[in-house]
């Protein structure tokens, strides 16, 4: 059995993909990849869960590509939400994830794996997509926040930031560090 891990980005077509991943559990609580990209303003008129589905799938409709899907043999096993740094307003408003710097970079904030699958390279493979996603789109610099797992465990509520191992195995270098296990970390595309 060929067990090919393909990633592609998100649009109209793959959202049953994502509906898939996501909805049983919502990701993370309910959070549908939205964390990032709302101003405090507008997480608090979304409502959390169904709210965020509807806000995720209405970029979808107009045409953004707010992240890739991973699949396996026809199913959906993984997500990744990477994209230019300014549609993440959270990022800026974040200790861990202020601006380091004045170079645009595309950031990636989430990695979503579902369970049954995890340990079995698709976050690497949702990595490299989302690298590749990134550069083909004109980016010169991808930045992360992952967890440092080298400092510990890490448990699944906060492995979806990525984690230190996987990045650093995909060329990531560590750029700043504001908190003890959360760098922030980069890969050149140039």
């Amino acid at each position: 059995m060929n067990h090919t891990i393909t990633v592609r980005p998100v649009t109209v077509t793959e959202w049953p993909d994502v509906e898939e991943l996501l909805s049983a559990r919502g990701s993370v609580k309910g959070c549908w990849c939205m964390f990032f990209r709302q101003t405090p303003q507008e997480r608090r008129e979304t409502e959390w869960g169904e709210g965020n589905r509807r806000a995720l799938r209405a970029l979808v409709d107009d045409g953004a590509r707010p992240g890739l899907v991973a699949r396996r043999d026809g199913t959906p096993v993984g997500w990744v939400s990477v994209a230019p740094r300014t549609e993440y307003s959270r990022l800026d408003r974040s200790q861990v994830s202020k601006p380091v710097d004045d170079v645009p970079v595309w950031a990636l904030v989430c990695l979503y794996v579902g369970r049954e699958h995890r340990g079995t390279g698709v976050a690497r493979e949702l990595v490299r997509g989302a690298v590749s996603f990134a550069r083909d789109n004109g980016a010169r610099t991808v930045e992360a926040y992952p967890v440092d797992d080298t400092m510990g465990p890490v448990g699944a509520d906060e492995a979806f930031h990525g984690l230190v191992s996987l990045l650093t195995a995909e060329g990531f270098t560590e750029v700043a560090r504001r908190a003890p296990k959360r760098p922030v970390m980069r890969r050149q595309l140039t």
